[in-house]
C-alpha cells in the first residue's frame, strides 16, 4: 500500500523548470501573508494547502494576550482548558485531538516534555514573540512525530530597521500582576538583532474550588525572561544567524485532591505545592542560495525543559527534565513553471533526567522527506512522504498529498490527505508503579489519516472566507486501562480507537471602520469503541474579534463561547459551556509613548474545568478561571 502510493507520487510529478526566488526567511517572519511552517520554507499562505493562522508582532500587541494559551484561543478549531489561571497547567486540543498530538516549535527546535508529551507554553513572555503560526490537521510527512492535530511554531522577536531601536513596557493590574520589559533591537543593512528582557509577577488568584484548607490561598507566578537574536547576511546569498529564548520562574498550584501518604496508604492529606521551572531553546543557523535552483538551510538546535515540583508541607522534591539536541539540512529546488520540489534530513535526540526511575532515558530519530509541489493557473498539487527511524521504534512512514483547484479569481478549493503519528513519551512507556498508575513498556505508536475539504473565497474586496470539511481516524491511541473499580487506576495501552469529524470557518470582514474576524469550529470526537464523545473537547466553539482606529486611538472587543463538554470518558460528568468578553483599548500620545488598557473576563464569568473528582459535586473540587481583571500599561520607544 504505501508503495503503491510511493510509486504515484512519483508518477504524478511534472516535468522540472526554474522558477522565482521567495522572500528571506528573516523578511517573511515580519509578512502576515506569508508562512513557514507549513513546508519548512517561506512560501505564499495562498498557495499553502495547510490550514492555518498567523499572528504577528502587531496582531500581539492590538490583542495583548495575556499568555500564549490566552492567544491560541483565537484559532478556530483550537479549544484552550486553563486549570487556574496565569501560569497554571493547560489542555490543548486542535480538532479534536489530546494535546500531546500537537508539536510545538520554538525557532524550528522541537519544545516541550519528553515525559508529559506537551510544552509548557504557559511559561512563555508574549513580549519575546515575534510571531506563531498554527497549522491545523496533520503535518507528520514534514515534521514526523506528535504532529496529529497540527504544528504551532512560535519565532522569537527580531530586529527591526536599521540604527538602535529601544523600547521599554511597563504594565500593572488586578491580583498585582505586574509586567516589565525592555530591549534593544536594530542593525544595519546586513546585520540585524534584538535583545530584550522581562519580569512578569502576579499573586495570583485561588486556582481550585475549596477542598483542603490549604487550597484556600492565592496561587502566584514569577516569569523572568530572556530573547536574543542575530542574523547576519554575509553576501547576496548566504545569511546566518542564531537565537536564544531563557523562561524561569516559579509557580504555585494547587492540589484539590490531596497527597496520598505513604503512598498506598489510602490517606489524603492537604499539600501547599509549587513548581520551579526553566524552558530554554537555542539555534544556529546558516541559509544560502547555492544557485538559481538551489536554495539550502541548516539549523542546530538544543531545548531544555526542566521542571522540579516541591511542596511546602512535605520535604524533597521530583524532578522531571527534558534535553533536546537536533539538527535538520532543509533543501528547496525552485524547478521552474510553478514545480519545485523539497528534501530534508532530520535528527533529534530526546534525553530525560527524572526521579523516577525510567528504564530508558535516551533516544535518537533519524528521518528524511521528500515532497514536491506545482502550483500552476488553475491546479495545484502536493505530494510528499517521509520516512522516520526512531531508536525504540522502528521505522515509519507517512504519506501526503493535496489537490488545489481555482474555480475562478475569488475562490479556491482544496482536497488533501495526510497521515500522522506520536510516539509514546518516556512517561506513557516507564512509568513506576505509584498511587495506582503504571507505565507499559510495549507501547505502540499512535496512528491517524486525516481528509480534508478546503474552500477560500474573496467574497468581496473587504471579505474574506476559508472554510474546512475533516474527518481523522486514529488507532492505536494511548490510554489508562483500569485494573479495578476506581478510574484514576491502571496502566497504559494501546486500545483505543476514535475519530473525529469537523467543520471551521474563518470570516474577514470590514465594515464602517470596523476591522472584524470572526472564527467557528463544530466537531463531533468520538470514541470509536463506546460511541462516547471524547472527554475535555467542546463540540462548539466560536471566536469574535471587533477593532476600529480613530486616529491615534484604537478601540476593540474579543467575544469567545465554548460550548459543554465531558468530564470524563464516560460521559457521566458535563461541564457547562460559557462565554469570555474582553475589551481593549490603545492610544498612540506621541511618536515616543504609547497607552493600553486590557479588561479580560468583563462579565466575570465563572467557569471551571474538572480534571477528576472523587465527588460527584465536581464544582468543589474543580480548577477556577481567571475572573475579571484589568491591566494598564504604556510603551515608551525613544528615538535615538
Amino acid at each position: 500500500m504505501k508503495l503503491s502510493r510511493l510509486a504515484l507520487s512519483i508518477a504524478l510529478a511534472p516535468s522540472l523548470a526554474l522558477a522565482a526566488q521567495p522572500a528571506s526567511h528573516e523578511q517573511a517572519l515580519k509578512l502576515s501573508d506569508t508562512l513557514i511552517t507549513a513546508n519548512r520554507a517561506v512560501e505564499q499562505r495562498s498557495d499553502s494547502s495547510a490550514a492555518s493562522t498567523v499572528f504577528t508582532r502587531a496582531d500581539i500587541e492590538r490583542l495583548r494576550p495575556a499568555s500564549v494559551p490566552a492567544l491560541l484561543t483565537q484559532v478556530p478549531g483550537v479549544q484552550v482548558s486553563n486549570y487556574g489561571g496565569r501560569g497554571a497547567l493547560f489542555g490543548l486540543n486542535v480538532r479534536g485531538t489530546s494535546t500531546a498530538q500537537t508539536l510545538v516549535l520554538i525557532d524550528g527546535v522541537r519544545a516541550g516534555s519528553a515525559t508529559a508529551g506537551s510544552a509548557a507554553l504557559q511559561f512563555l513572555s508574549v513580549d519575546q514573540i515575534e510571531r506563531i503560526e498554527v497549522l491545523r490537521g496533520s503535518r507528520s510527512a514534514i515534521h514526523g512525530a506528535d504532529a496529529m492535530g497540527g504544528v504551532i511554531q512560535i519565532f522569537t522577536r527580531r530586529g527591526d530597521g536599521e540604527g538602535l531601536r529601544p523600547y521599554v513596557r511597563i504594565a500593572g493590574g488586578s491580583d498585582s500582576t505586574w509586567e516589565r520589559n525592555l530591549g534593544l533591537s536594530g542593525g544595519n543593512e546586513r546585520t540585524r538583532f534584538n535583545l530584550s528582557a522581562g519580569l512578569e509577577e502576579t499573586a495570583g488568584i485561588d486556582r481550585t474550588h475549596t477542598s483542603f484548607a490549604s487550597d484556600a490561598d492565592h496561587d502566584a507566578y514569577r516569569n523572568r525572561s530572556l530573547a536574543l537574536s542575530l542574523s547576519h547576511s554575509f553576501n547576496d546569498t548566504l545569511e546566518g544567524g542564531f537565537t536564544i529564548l531563557d523562561q524561569r520562574g516559579k509557580t504555585e498550584t494547587d492540589n484539590p485532591f490531596g497527597r496520598e501518604d505513604p503512598p498506598g496508604s489510602w490517606i489524603y492529606n492537604p499539600t501547599k505545592p509549587y513548581d520551579e521551572y526553566s524552558i530554554s531553546t537555542s539555534t544556529l543557523w546558516l541559509d544560502g542560495r547555492i544557485n538559481e535552483m538551489w536554495h539550502s538551510r541548516i539549523e542546530l538546535g538544543h531545548s531544555e525543559d526542566k521542571q522540579e515540583n516541591f511542596d511546602k508541607l512535605f520535604p524533597g522534591s521530583s524532578v522531571n527534565n527534558t534535553y533536546r539536541d537536533s539538527a535538520n539540512w532543509l533543501n528547496t529546488l525552485a524547478l521552474g513553471n510553478g514545480h519545485s520540489l523539497r528534501l530534508g534530513l532530520d535528527y533529534l535526540n530526546d534525553k530525560v533526567r527524572s526521579s523516577n526511575d525510567f528504564a530508558v532515558s535516551n533516544r535518537d530519530n533519524k528521518a528524511a522527506f521528500i515532497q514536491h509541489s506545482f502550483q500552476g493557473e488553475r491546479f495545484g498539487t502536493e505530494l510528499g512522504m517521509r520516512h522516520d527511524d526512531n531508536q525504540q521504534f522502528g521505522s515509519e512512514n507517512t504519506f501526503n498529498g493535496a489537490l488545489s483547484y481555482q474555480l475562478d479569481s475569488a475562490n479556491q478549493l482544496i482536497l488533501s490527505y495526510s497521515e500522522g503519528f506520536r510516539v509514546p513519551t518516556f512517561a506513557d512507556l516507564y512509568w513506576p508503579l505509584y498511587d495506582g498508575y503504571q507505565g507499559n513498556p510495549d507501547l505502540k505508536p499512535e496512528k491517524s489519516r486525516s481528509y480534508e475539504l478546503q474552500w477560500r473565497s474573496q467574497l468581496a474586496p473587504s471579505t474574506r472566507l476559508e472554510a474546512s470539511l475533516y474527518r481523522t481516524d486514529f488507532r492505536d491511541l494511548i490510554t489508562t486501562v483500569t485494573t479495578n473499580d476506581f478510574p484514576w487506576e491502571g496502566t497504559t495501552a494501546n486500545v483505543n480507537r476514535a475519530r473525529v469529524n469537523g467543520f471551521e470557518a474563518t470570516l474577514q470582514q470590514e465594515l464602517f471602520g470596523w476591522h472584524s474576524d470572526l472564527g467557528i469550529s463544530v466537531i463531533d470526537p468520538r470514541d470509536r469503541g463506546t460511541g462516547r464523545t471524547l472527554p475535555n473537547r467542546a463540540r462548539r466553539t466560536l471566536n469574535l474579534n471587533l477593532d476600529r482606529q480613530f486616529g491615534d486611538i484604537g478601540l476593540g472587543a474579543t467575544f469567545t463561547a465554548v460550548s459543554s463538554s465531558y468530564a470524563n470518558a464516560a460521559n457521566t460528568s458535563e461541564l457547562p459551556g460559557y462565554g469570555v468578553l474582553d475589551l481593549r483599548a490603545s492610544w498612540q500620545a506621541s511618536s515616543e509613548l504609547a497607552f493600553d488598557v486590557k479588561l479580560a473576563n468583563v462579565l466575570d464569568k465563572d467557569y471551571s474545568r474538572l480534571v477528576y473528582s472523587y465527588s460527584q459535586d465536581w464544582q468543589e473540587y474543580g480548577y477556577r478561571e481567571t475572573p475579571f481583571t484589568a491591566m494598564l500599561g504604556v510603551t515608551w520607544t525613544p528615538n535615538l
